[in-house]
Formats: structure tokens, sequence, C-alpha cells
């Protein structure tokens, strides 16, 4: 059955909420984003199983995809939404918002946001600011205009906001955040950011903190997995460490260092600390990359890890493993939860080892960590690479290494607080709109 066939007769029997969710696509190589994504989408479809939820992503034209939620089979769209300079494509975001200004035409993407009782957007979580270039944040603030500017309530769901270094980027920021309807930060921190990007304008009922929404995303046992993996899993004679590298800071050590005013040598970083546990523990470590970009790219923690373990010396490499290249962020999570200590520079990666109650180290290059941190009693589990030399930021995370059945108490301690914050805030959101009329009730 088609979708218009179904959703015709679902109009039929009760009007149906639409949705849009822009700022998470599923088909990106970053594990972080879909998590975000199929968190949101489980949350949306569990509350609100008759919505229409159209998912914006980089494929081509519309598309329909099932999804399971709690046993339940639900068919969501997927429809492309791109910042492309391809701009006599379809999916790009410029010929969308030109489409949506003359009423949609035949453009899909710019129709589901015209039809849209809101529309969801979470910036890939934390990519709401300049840090990363002009183009990323045209990318990241068009979706958002074009909601604003064809009158649909906006819906900001829990992200980090800023830096703005640029005045005028700023300004169109702060005029999206005036502009939306609602606007979540995931962490304290991230909100006082919000008051000050907001001043007299901030409205503690449309302002509100929250906590990330990949705290809700459920792990699931992956079908396959390596040999001597399973192996370590089954026998835990010896502590299982894991490690996430990022290929975003180790294959181009001198542009991050640059780009991020990182003070220590992150690819010295994480070889000293590899030897360090290689040295002195009997720990098994697993290396495992979040971001799963072909190995040659320069982004890929996939080629980042080869590359690691190169370096590694022979006759310890019996006691390295690289982990699957996982392409279900729920299947990564599921390897994070059974390690006893765990180490990552990409913030999803660290989100799901906290998410689980494993005790969680982070190599932070931006703001946004220590406050996701902060929120789990882990706050003095960061190592600041910005802040800190490089022997530095190891000792920290030996440190951490260290204190980390200390780490797993503050966890057990923290955690159900957050978990039921996490389920607390969608509920506060799809609270917002009525499910048998489609209208909006606040």
């Amino acid at each position: 059955m088609s979708q218009d066939n179904r959703d015709g007769m679902q109009d039929r029997r009760q009007p149906v909420t639409r949705f849009v969710l822009a700022g998470a696509a599923p088909d990106t190589d970053n594990l972080g984003v879909s998590a975000l994504c199929w968190s949101t989408v489980s949350g949306v479809l569990s509350r609100r199983p008759d919505s229409r939820l159209t998912v914006f992503d980089f494929g081509r034209g519309a598309r329909e995809d099932s999804v399971t939620v709690n046993g339940r089979l639900h068919w969501i769209t997927r429809s492309g939404a791109a910042h492309t300079r391809r701009l006599y494509r379809p999916e790009s975001l410029w010929r969308i918002r030109v489409a949506a200004r003359l009423g949609g035409l035949s453009n899909t993407s710019a129709r589901a946001i015209r039809q849209a009782d809101a529309v969801l957007d979470v910036s890939g979580g934390d990519s709401f600011t300049d840090l990363y270039g002009p183009w990323r944040f045209r990318s990241i603030t068009l979706p958002k205009l074009i909601a604003l500017e064809n009158g649909r309530p906006l819906v900001l769901l829990p992200q980090t906001y800023g830096p703005f270094a640029d005045p005028r980027r700023r300004a169109v920021a702060q005029r999206i955040l005036r502009g939306a309807t609602a606007v979540w930060t995931r962490d304290p921190r991230s909100l006082e950011v919000l008051k000050e990007l907001l001043g007299v304008d901030f409205d503690p009922q449309r302002h509100r903190g929250g906590v990330d929404l990949a705290f809700g995303l459920q792990p699931r046992r992956p079908e396959l997995l390596p040999p001597s993996l399973a192996s370590w899993l089954d026998d835990r004679q010896e502590p299982l460490v894991g490690v996430n590298v990022s290929g975003l800071l180790y294959r181009n050590p001198e542009a991050a260092k640059q780009q991020y005013r990182l003070n220590a040598d992150y690819r010295a970083v994480v070889r000293l600390l590899l030897n360090w546990f290689l040295r002195k523990t009997t720990a098994r470590l697993v290396l495992i990359p979040h971001v799963i970009s072909p190995p040659d790219h320069y982004e890929s923690d996939i080629g980042a890890i080869r590359d690691v373990i190169e370096t590694i010396e022979p006759a310890a490499r019996a006691r390295v493993v690289a982990a699957p290249t996982f392409t279900d962020p729920a299947e990564a999570k599921w390897l994070i939860s059974n390690l006893d200590w765990f180490c990552g520079t990409r913030m999803h990666s660290t989100i799901a080892g906290l998410s689980t109650g494993v005790p969680t180290a982070a190599i932070a290059y931006s703001d946004k960590t220590l406050g996701v941190f902060e929120v789990c009693g882990l706050g003095g589990h960061v190592a600041d690479p910005r802040h800190l030399d490089t022997e530095g930021v190891v000792e920290a995370l030996g440190d951490s290494w260290l204190r980390r059945e200390v780490a797993r108490q503050e966890l057990t301690a923290h955690l159900p607080r957050v978990l039921q914050m996490a389920q607390d805030q969608m509920e506060d959101i799809m609270s917002s709109f009525d499910s048998r009329t489609g209208d909006r009730i606040v």
C-alpha cells in the first residue's frame, strides 16, 4: 500500500499530526547523528503512533521507509534536503526554499515543511555554531529559516548552541532562536549560553533545559562479531577497555590544532594512551569508530584506527582489536555498554558509555562535552587538549581509568534522573500537539 493511500485512510479516521525532522539525517557516516535520528523517530512514534513523519536526509526525492517502535511497524517518509552547489536538484535547500515561497510546487520537501504541524530540528546535536565554518552553518540554518519563513512552528530539540564568532552569523542564530516556538538545550551550560544569546527575550516557558536525545537510544546486540572480540566479551578475566579515535583530529593534526586551538598533540595523546594501557595494565583494547567514512577520507575514524594499530609494537598487537564497522548506532552502543572503561573523542560515542553506566572519559576539543559529562556527575573525567598539554591529557585519562569504580558509583547515582529527563522532555515536546486534531495546544 502506498504512503498516500495509508495517509488517506488515516485522514478519513482522524486528522494526523505532521512532523518534519531536520538536522539528523540517518544516511551520514556519523553514528552520533544517526543516533539522534532514530532516538527522535522512536520518541515521536511511540507517543504519536499515527503521526506522519518526514525525515530529511541526503537521498534523492521522497522514499518510504519502515521502522519498528515498541514492536509496531511504522512507515515514515525520507525526503532529500541538502546544502549543495547543484542548485538544479530538487533536493537542494536553495530550491526547497524557493519552492516553499511559491506554495510548495511539486517539491516534496518544500510541501512537507509547508504542511507540517511542526519542524523538529536538532542540528546534529552540536552544529548550531559557526565553529565548523560558513558552509556547515548555512546547511544547518537553512531548514530552520525555511520553517520560519513559512510560518511553521519550529522546535529546536536538545542541542548545543554556539559559539558564534562571526557577528553576522550570530545575528542569524539569534533571529532563529527568537522565532522558534520552543528551544531545548542538552545541558545546563548550553542553557546559560542560550540565555546570553536571547537576553531579554529569554522565556523559561519556551526555552528549556534537557539532555541529549541519544540517552534514549536502546542498545542492540549485533548479530555477528569478530571471533576474537566475541571471545573477549565472553571471557572477562582481563579488563576490556574501549577507545574511540577521531579521524577528524588524528588524520590531519596540524589543521585540527589550528581550527580547534589545541595545545596538546592529539595523535601523540592516542598513541601514548594506548601504550600506557599496554605497559601498565593487563587490559585488552578495543578501538571503536563512530564516524565510518571510507578509510581514506580525512575524517574517517576507521582510517585513523588503522593508522594507530600500525604504530603498536607487533608483540602487543594481540591485545588490540579494531571493532567492526557498525552502521547501526544501537549496535555500537551495545558494544560500548559491555566495556569496563571507555574513552571517546566523538561526543556521541561517550554518550553511549554514559547512558549505559560505563565509566567513561572524554578527550574534548569544544565546550559541548563538559556540560554533558557534568549532568552525569563525571565532569572530572573530561580531558581538554585545548588547555592541557599532551602529557597532561594522558595523565588525566590514566587517572580516570584508576578512578573508574568511583565513576561507576557516580553514574549509578545520576543516571536514573538523566534517563528520566530524556523521557520527560519528549513527553513535554509531544504534549505540545494535539494528536486528535493536529492543532498546537500551547
